[in-house]
């Protein structure tokens, strides 16, 4: 599987760049995609991923380079609006960005995984696909859809040796949220209520994300895998 590229949405900055950086220190060859066209890894492709004929083509544009033997939907965004005030645009745009796009990209990844053999998309989710969280509507329901492409995506293209996988974290400290999680009153709070008494790195996802690259375990597919700490199973 290292003889072709992985495609990482995202990989400017967080859990994208943290999988980038971790793929390719494993040696795979990684093609990263991001808004500006930079990722960690230096320049890579520009894209919108909630443009579906941008997300098109530069999928396209990479298969150009060479085989694609993988794809990580990571790219996402999250946003707290009470739900009593979330407009259906507001809703349709974090789908879009969160969910169509997971589609979008599979699907147009999915004829160059087939010529070469198969491969593996690994979708990035939330925990949140299975709580309720005020003010998270439309978030909520994004990750949750994303499970659900995952389980029937996976099933679709078995035949083809193509898996799909779910990884699902919990709290993730990054550079976008470390002030907040940092926080006196919230660090308290996720001591309490996350097993683990902290929250999660991008590294341990990265680390994740890369391992089912690495152990390519073939009857393995359509599964979600929550790293969470425990939270999400603790009462």
């Amino acid at each position: 599987m290292r003889d072709g590229r992985i495609v990482v949405t995202g990989a400017s900055r967080g859990i994208g760049a943290a999988i980038a950086l971790e793929l390719a220190a494993r040696g795979y060859r990684v093609a990263g995609t991001s808004r500006s066209g930079e990722t960690v890894l230096g320049r890579g492709v520009a894209c919108d991923v909630t443009d579906e004929s941008a997300l098109i083509r530069a999928i396209a544009a990479i298969a150009d380079e060479g085989p694609i033997v993988g794809l990580v939907n990571n790219a996402g965004a999250y946003e707290t609006v009470p739900t009593a005030d979330l407009t259906a645009a507001a809703f349709e745009k974090t789908m879009r960005t969160n969910a169509t796009s997971v589609l979008v990209a599979s699907r147009a990844v999915r004829p160059h995984l087939a010529a070469n053999g198969g491969g593996l998309i690994v979708n990035i989710g939330s925990f949140f696909d299975k709580l309720g969280v005020a003010g998270s509507t439309a978030y909520c329901a994004s990750k949750a859809a994303v499970g659900a492409i995952t389980r029937c995506l996976a099933v679709e293209w078995a035949s083809e040796n193509i898996r799909v996988m779910n990884v699902a974290p919990g709290y993730i400290e990054t550079d976008l949220n470390r002030d907040f999680l940092r926080n006196e009153k919230i660090a308290h709070w996720l001591a309490r209520r996350v097993p683990a008494r902290r929250p999660g790195t991008p590294g341990e996802v990265a680390r994740v994300v890369a391992g089912l690259f690495a152990e390519d375990v073939a009857f393995l597919t359509g599964e979600t895998i929550y790293l969470d700490g425990g939270q999400g199973m603790n009462h």
